[in-house]
């Protein structure tokens, strides 16, 4: 069993010895040539280099994912880092592709998203705030585009844009609630025309989606310049190229596009690139260099955010079907704290052996693989093991998964890094080797656009109907009518419930999914469907994280995780 430790994440981190970037990047026989260092333990990869390769054979390509969150915690990431390190421990020639953090979390509620314990990617403060400035490149393109269309409109409006009907929002990156709904450019007429508009959180903004599923930057161009920006008064569509803003994007992100390698606290190669929130958005790392990687790996571990109904729903649905990529094999985590969660038991008293609700919870995780089957990709469940957790809880998790046919395989990676993970990384070598990837996707392109939101509802969900107001129904109609039929659907919910009432825990079914909004993402080529009372820009919680995180007299971070 893993031992405890007295020491937090941020300083397990600040104990490693990083090497140079350079000479991790060697590992996987990138020249120097072909980084843009950021220092000593960061760069960024030339996109011409990455070009070179598309003439090598492609390594196996492994998903982790994870039951439905609960404040007890499952380390989805924590667990993509520690396979990547036990991989590498076997023998084998692997690395990892992660998603950026969003400010957003690190001061609301959640915390970093580095990983955890032994089991992280480092430089951890630098990946957890500004990093490579990424973020910071999404949100000026995207409110680049916002002050376009304003702009556009106040000196002619050739695109006959109605100020009524502009959907293009403004984002940051930050919790802020008070900017959901606000009224721009009151003042007077020299401010331009008042209307309503709104913030999202940067991960959520559709450049960030186009960022992620661009193949390069002539199609992350592409896509940037059929975004949706409006309609005119006889509702005729308006994109980004009609008020000239693609060219003035796409500069602003040609060195984010780019992808950022980094190092695991065992000097695994890591891709860090992309952003989060798999609840309001399809919440996975770049196509770039989820490509990239499977060039220069022969084993390549990435994540999907949040539980495997939404993570792995739009990994496998968008993601894959996008960039034409075949999972060899997921691996669900779970842990024994969070599965009691699922029975029934409540935070304070999870440090107490019952068997009966970790029994109970594993209704919730059997149902996740039952899915992750609906796309004919193998799974193993990693339980990933606390000082706490009673040998005849994880047993109980062991032979309840053996009955549905799924190896169960305890994990220590958070106390002892790769060392934790020689078992699981055995076995997943054994599942993907020798083997074709059988993947498919759940519904296919010809499919009506409701249809498609049904099929996810019921089948993955495992709700009863899929209710919503004549109005969106009106504007799904229009989206098929108007050619828009063949995307894919990137469902926005609560990342706690298989419903969309984040009380409802284990694995609720018959319920109802209420849709709220339908927003067409042209250039990320997906509907995205909002449901219940999910927010595209979060707020802070009563007691944010924020509070706590500040700079010592030695200049040292305090409080991040």
């Amino acid at each position: 069993m893993a031992s405890n430790s007295s020491l937090s994440d941020i300083e397990i981190a600040r104990s490693a010895i990083a090497q140079d970037i350079k000479d991790i990047a060697a590992k996987i026989n990138i020249p120097a040539s072909a980084l843009i260092p950021y220092g000593h333990d960061k760069a960024k990869i030339k996109l011409d280099y990455i070009e070179s390769l598309k003439n090598r054979k492609n390594g196996k390509l492994i998903l982790v994912t994870a039951i439905t969150p609960t404040p007890a915690g499952e380390g989805k990431t924590t667990t993509t880092v520690g396979l990547g390190d036990g991989l590498n421990k076997i023998g084998k020639r692997a690395m990892i592709c992660i998603r950026e953090p969003s400010l957003g979390p690190c001061f609301g509620m959640k915390g970093g998203a580095a990983g955890g314990g032994h089991a992280q990617v480092i430089p951890m403060e630098d990946i957890n705030l500004h990093f490579t400035g990424d973020f910071h490149a999404i949100s000026s393109a995207n409110n680049l585009l916002a002050a376009m269309i304003d702009n556009h409109v106040y000196w002619n409006n050739e695109a006959g844009l109605d100020t009524r009907r502009i959907t293009w929002r403004r984002v940051m990156d930050m919790n802020d609630r008070s900017l959901r709904q606000i009224t721009t450019s009151q003042g007077g007429i020299s401010n331009g025309y008042p209307r309503e508009g709104g913030f999202d959180i940067t991960p959520a903004s559709e450049v960030m989606a186009c960022f992620c599923l661009a193949n390069d930057i002539d199609d992350l161009r592409r896509r940037l310049g059929q975004i949706l920006i409006g309609y005119t008064k006889e509702k005729k569509p308006v994109y980004a190229r009609e008020v000239m803003a693609d060219g003035a994007m796409v500069t602003l992100l040609k060195d984010a596009i780019q992808p950022n390698i980094v190092q695991t606290l065992e000097h695994t190669p890591a891709f860090v690139h992309g952003g989060p929130f798999a609840n309001i958005a399809h919440g996975c790392n770049t196509v770039i260099a989820t490509k990239a990687a499977l060039k220069m790996a022969d084993y390549v571990v990435t994540e999907a955010g949040f539980g495997a109904d939404l993570g792995a729903e739009k990994f496998f649905n968008i993601k894959c079907r996008k960039a034409g990529l075949k999972p060899d094999a997921a691996v669900l985590v779970a842990t024994i704290r969070a599965l009691k969660m699922h029975g029934g038991i409540g935070k304070n008293d999870l440090e107490s052996e019952n068997v009966t609700a970790v029994k109970k919870g594993l209704n919730n995780l059997k149902r996740h693989v039952e899915n992750i089957g609906k796309f004919s990709v193998p799974v193993v469940v990693a339980i990933n093991r606390f000082p706490t957790d009673s040998d005849a809880e994880v047993k109980c998790v062991i032979e309840e998964c053996a009955t549905i046919g799924v190896k169960a395989i305890e994990a220590t990676h958070w106390a002892d890094g790769g060392a934790g993970t020689i078992d699981l990384a055995h076995h997943v070598v054994n599942m993907v080797d020798d083997r074709e990837s059988t993947f498919h996707t759940l519904y296919n392109d010809n499919i009506s656009l409701w249809t498609k939101i049904q099929t996810i509802a019921q089948e993955i969900y495992g709700a009863r109907e899929v209710v919503a107001n004549q109005n969106i129904r009106t504007q799904i109609k229009q989206f098929q009518e108007q050619g828009m039929g063949h995307y894919p659907i990137c469902m926005a919910k609560t990342q706690y419930s298989f419903s969309t009432d984040p009380n409802l825990k284990g694995n609720p079914k018959d319920h109802v999914v209420p849709i709220r909004e339908v927003r067409l993402s042209n250039g990320a080529e997906f509907i995205l469907v909002v449901c219940g009372d999910i927010m595209t820009m979060p707020g802070l919680p009563r007691v944010p994280a924020a509070n706590h995180i500040e700079v010592d007299e030695g200049g040292l971070v305090q409080g991040l995780f």
